[in-house]
């Protein structure tokens, strides 16, 4: 088992629920303030409830994931084209009108050089002018230590997901390694009759000025930077709000990107 909640896509969708499809509802808000487009890439799709749901609202749509159980359940369940892929180095052979990296997906490329080649593959999948759209964990938050970080560093977080009647309990712990600039995730699962299983992950945190030097390098204008509202910022979006009526302080735990490919 690679990872419990990956493998096990309805356990996380339970574990996430978005009843209101809240985060496909913000992306298509975002899309209709900055112009509109008709085909969406959702990198990291996951389990496709996100991208499914915008396939409802008119778009055609695209999902990438490297999960093999995740892209099935998919494929079963929503509505879409879906297809197995690596964020650094994607190759689908023809562009789309949005892109989107949705929950810290991007953040799964550590290395400068790893997410260098995700943006340049995201650049070259979006026709001229086309956007994208990234949602994530924001590293000022995190690392610059701003006030309210250690209610999500301190201590350990434990939740239960039941699914087939069977109760399935995780533990989560995380903290910073400071010197590779990650957001390090310990998690351990319990669940009746099994051994429990310790799963470990991390996500790659970008300053504000950092991420707009990476998108600029990769061939983007960043038309905005904010930490709220977003689908799971603190101030969350509500459906049928303005989505460009956005805060720009960037003290949330939560960094929203919206960037034009440049022609």
């Amino acid at each position: 088992m690679n990872n419990f909640l990956t493998d096990n896509p309805a356990i996380y969708e339970r574990q996430f629920p978005d009843p209101e499809h809240v985060a496909a509802r913000w992306v298509d808000a975002v899309v209709t303030a900055h112009g509109g487009g008709g085909s969406v890439l959702d990198l990291g799709c996951g389990t496709g409830r996100d991208l499914g749901h915008l396939a409802t609202l008119g778009y055609q749509a695209t999902g990438l994931d490297s999960s093999p159980a995740m892209l099935a359940h998919a494929r079963a369940n929503y509505p879409g084209e879906y297809v197995q892929g690596d964020l650094r180095s994607f190759d689908l052979g023809r562009a789309f009108d949005v892109i989107t990296c949705l929950d810290s997906a991007l953040l799964y490329c550590h290395a400068n050089d790893d997410l260098t080649a995700c943006l340049r593959s995201c650049r070259a999948h979006l026709r001229p002018g086309g956007l994208l759209i990234a949602e994530m964990r924001n590293g000022a938050f995190f690392l610059a230590g701003t006030p309210g970080n250690a209610e999500l560093l301190d201590g350990v977080r434990t939740r239960t997901v039941t699914a087939g009647g069977v109760d399935h309990t995780s533990h989560t712990r995380l903290h910073l390694d400071h010197a590779a600039q990650l957001l390090r995730r310990t998690r351990t699962w319990e669940s009746p009759g099994a051994e429990p299983l310790v799963q470990e992950s991390a996500w790659r945190l970008l300053f504000p000025q950092e991420l707009r030097a990476f998108c600029d390098f990769a061939g983007f204008d960043v038309l905005a930077l904010f930490d709220s509202p977003g689908p799971r910022s603190d101030d969350p979006f509500r459906p049928g709000a303005d989505p460009t009526a956005v805060s720009t302080a960037l003290t949330g735990d939560r960094l929203h990107l919206v960037a034009r490919a440049r022609s």
